[in-house]
C-alpha cells in the first residue's frame, strides 16, 4: 500500500502512537498469543489475513469494529496459496523413504525460516535434522505449531531438546528465533507440513489408514512461502508452550 492508502488497521495503530512491537505486545497480552511486528505488518498491508482470535483481540485493543479494521483483507485481495497451480508441485512422493528424505531436505535447506506443523512427528532422522538446524544456525527462526498435545513421546522429547538448545525469551539481533505454540484442534483442523523459504513438503494420509502418513508432495518456492506465512499466522494465534515445565505438563493424545 502507498502512504495515502494505509489500511484502517494501520491507521488505528498509528492514531494511538504505537509501534508495531508495542501493538504486538499489547495484542499478545489480550490473546495469550505470540504475534510479532512482522506478522502485524503483514496484516496491516493485507499480505496476510488475520485469524479470528487475533481479530477479536485487535478489535478490543483498538476499540473498533472488525468490519472496519479488516476491510482491506476481506475485499478480495489476492493472497499466496489461493490460486493453486499444478506448477506448485515439484514431485509427488509415493514412498515413505522418499517422504522422510524430502522432509529432511527441506529442513537442511532452511536458512531464514523453518515452519513445522502437526502433533504426530516421531521420525528420528527428521527430528534430529530440525534440532541440528536450530543448533547450527543461530539466525534461523523456527516455528513449531502443535494441533493438540503431542501424539508420541518422541515429539515431547524433541520439544524439550529444542528448549534446551534455545531460550524463546531471548532475541537474536532483536528477533525472537524460537516459537512453539499449540492450537486447539477443536477450533482448527490439524495441518501437516514442513516449509522453509525455498521449499516445502506436505505429508498426506496413507491409503492404508488415516492415522499414517507415508506419501506427500514436494512444493515449489512460491507455495513454500505461502505455507511459511500460514504457519507464522497459526503460531501467532496459538497458545505458547515455551518452557520446559509447560512441555512436560502436556498430556499425550495418541491417534485413534
Amino acid at each position: 500500500m502507498r502512504g495515502g492508502d494505509e489500511s484502517a488497521l494501520k491507521r488505528a495503530r498509528l492514531s494511538r502512537n504505537m509501534t508495531l512491537e508495542e501493538a504486538a505486545e499489547a495484542l499478545n497480552a489480550i490473546t495469550g498469543g505470540a504475534a510479532d511486528a512482522s506478522v502485524l505488518s503483514a496484516w496491516e498491508s493485507g499480505r496476510r489475513r488475520t485469524g479470528m482470535r487475533n481479530r477479536a483481540g485487535l478489535s478490543q485493543l483498538y476499540r473498533e469494529r472488525g468490519e472496519i479494521l479488516f476491510a482491506h483483507q476481506d475485499g478480495g485481495t489476492a493472497r499466496l496459496m489461493e490460486t493453486p497451480s499444478t506448477e506448485a508441485i515439484i514431485k509427488v512422493l509415493t514412498h515413505w523413504t522418499d517422504l522422510i528424505e524430502a522432509m529432511v531436505g527441506v529442513v537442511g535447506g532452511a536458512r531464514e525460516q523453518l515452519v513445522v506443523t502437526g502433533s504426530r512427528s516421531r521420525e528420528r532422522p527428521y527430528l534430529e535434522a530440525i534440532e541440528n538446524a536450530v543448533a547450527q544456525q543461530p539466525d534461523l527462526i523456527h516455528y513449531r505449531v502443535l494441533y493438540g498435545p503431542p501424539r508420541h513421546q518422541a515429539l515431547t522429547e524433541h520439544l524439550l531438546r529444542l528448549l534446551e538448545l534455545r531460550d524463546p525469551s531471548e532475541r537474536r539481533n532483536g528477533v525472537k528465533t524460537l516459537h512453539i505454540g499449540m492450537v486447539d484442534p477443536a477450533s482448527a483442523p490439524e495441518r501437516f507440513f514442513v516449509a522453509s523459504e525455498t521449499a516445502a513438503v506436505v505429508p498426506l494420509p496413507s491409503f492404508h489408514g488415516a492415522d499414517g502418513f507415508d506419501c506427500g508432495a514436494l512444493l515449489s518456492r512460491e507455495a513454500a512461502i505461502g505455507l511459511v506465512h500460514h504457519g507464522r499466522e497459526a503460531c501467532a494465534s496459538a497458545c505458547p508452550v515455551e518452557t520446559i515445565n509447560a512441555v512436560r505438563a502436556l498430556p499425550h493424545s495418541r491417534p485413534r
